[in-house]
């Protein structure tokens, strides 16, 4: 079999969106408190290799089978080892797919910063990309519920999600909030203005250059045509260059002066706007969806402190709520397809914005009870969090018995190792 163009796009372009989640752990932990800043670290690279024997083992499976749940209900062992497909093109996409799966679990981790013990997020990392996950995205891409012929899809709609408006970002973001919820928020969360800043800014935007650039992997490596490739890139450029600058302007009308993480901040809610448009809309329209997400997401990340939720890296803010109005602009600036369809604004009448709020209010009530039984679950047994004084003192030490940094006495920070360990 030989090896084609589009297939090599495809590997470039899964290659492209593995590295996102190394560039998120370097954003998370950056926007992270320096004693917790290791830990925020490997709560992303974790989830690569979770996610990567899940994906082998059953969850692929899981996002192709037909069944109730994407397979769940039946046999969502039954592609293990992939063995049906070796030897053939679909461990290209098999192996793209993958990739989507382990950043939004991954995405999960920056609103419970500070106080999660690392063995119970491994733990929801396994369960959580099983169950919510897996069939989410065969509700949407695997031709379940949310699909043309699916229960949902034939009675409202088919929804637009190229990329992952409602599989990845909608679905990571509500489950960051319930999970914010069950946890609790930290210990001073709320008591000084500015109690918590980013420890390393750098690492930030260096982190947000490896989002970016990955993005357009993300979300271009499904692209059918050359012209779609195209416009896909630009759009992918348009959003987050509009939504930095409206998130800016944003900053300076309310605090009075423009911020680095401010800036971070608003090139990725413009990607994650982008994500589920990125193929329906025209340039200008990308514009537009990136001021909305930009605005947006910087006014919602101030509603942690009015309803007492802790996100600590503004997950929900960001993720949640620029999902959401990507998804949703969809039913607005969609481009007719042949002459025919399109959004409110192209003279396509309603129907596609109403598909797209129910594909949004189906994947939050999905998303908001399944991450809510399994939080509960684990919080309950196991324990979610951390104690109050491994807290105080920092999760890299209390979880990993490490420090990302180590300056002169602070070197005896480190708890000692058992004396096997050492030899």
């Amino acid at each position: 079999m030989d090896l084609t163009a589009g297939d090599v796009w495809v590997m470039v372009s899964a290659a492209l969106v593995l590295l996102m989640t190394p560039g998120l752990a370097f954003f998370y932990g950056g926007m992270a408190r320096a004693k917790a800043a290791l830990n925020m670290i490997m709560m992303s690279f974790v989830a690569v290799g979770i996610v990567g024997v899940v994906w082998v083992l059953w969850g692929y499976g899981m996002t192709s089978a037909p069944g109730i749940l994407g397979g769940l209900v039946g046999n969502p062992l039954a592609d293990l080892g992939l063995a049906s497909h070796v030897g053939t093109a679909d461990l290209v996409g098999i192996g793209y797919g993958a990739t989507f799966a382990i950043i939004t679990v991954a995405l999960i981790s920056g609103a419970v910063a500070d106080r999660t013990r690392f063995g119970s997020w491994t733990l929801f990392v396994t369960i959580w990309v099983t169950l919510v996950y897996c069939p989410l995205a065969f509700m949407v891409w695997g031709g379940g519920l949310l699909s043309a012929d699916g229960a949902v899809g034939r009675v409202f709609g088919e929804a637009i999600d190229f990329a992952g408006g409602t599989v990845v970002h909608i679905n990571a973001g509500l489950a960051a909030l319930v999970l914010v919820y069950i946890i609790g928020s930290r210990a001073d969360f709320g008591k000084t203005k500015g109690y918590h800043r980013p420890h390393n800014v750098p690492l930030v935007m260096i982190g947000t250059a490896m989002l970016w650039f990955g993005w357009f992997g993300f979300n271009g490596g499904a692209a059918g045509s050359v012209e779609e490739a195209g416009l896909i890139w630009v759009n992918t450029l348009a959003a987050p260059a509009a939504a930095m600058l409206a998130w800016l302007v944003v900053e300076r009308v309310r605090d009075g002066r423009p911020t680095s993480i401010g800036a971070a901040s608003g090139v990725v809610a413009g990607l994650v706007a982008i994500t589920p448009a990125c193929a329906s809309v025209s340039p200008l329209g990308a514009l537009v969806i990136g001021l909305l997400a930009g605005v947006g997401s910087a006014v919602a990340v101030g509603w942690k402190y009015r309803f007492g939720y802790d996100d600590a890296l503004d997950v929900v803010g960001v993720h949640l709520v620029a999902g959401i109005i990507g998804t949703l602009a969809i039913g607005f600036l969609a481009l007719p397809v042949d002459g025919e369809g399109g959004g409110l604004f192209y003279g396509g009448g309603a129907g596609q914005l109403v598909a797209q709020v129910a594909a949004t209010v189906f994947t939050l009530v999905f998303t908001g009870v399944l991450t809510a039984l399994i939080g509960l679950a684990i919080h309950r047994t196991l324990g979610f969090r951390v104690s109050a004084e491994d807290e105080a003192r920092g999760v890299d030490l209390s979880e990993h018995s490490e420090s990302a940094y180590t300056f002169g006495e602070e070197s005896a920070s480190y708890e000692p190792l058992a004396e096997d360990a050492r030899t």
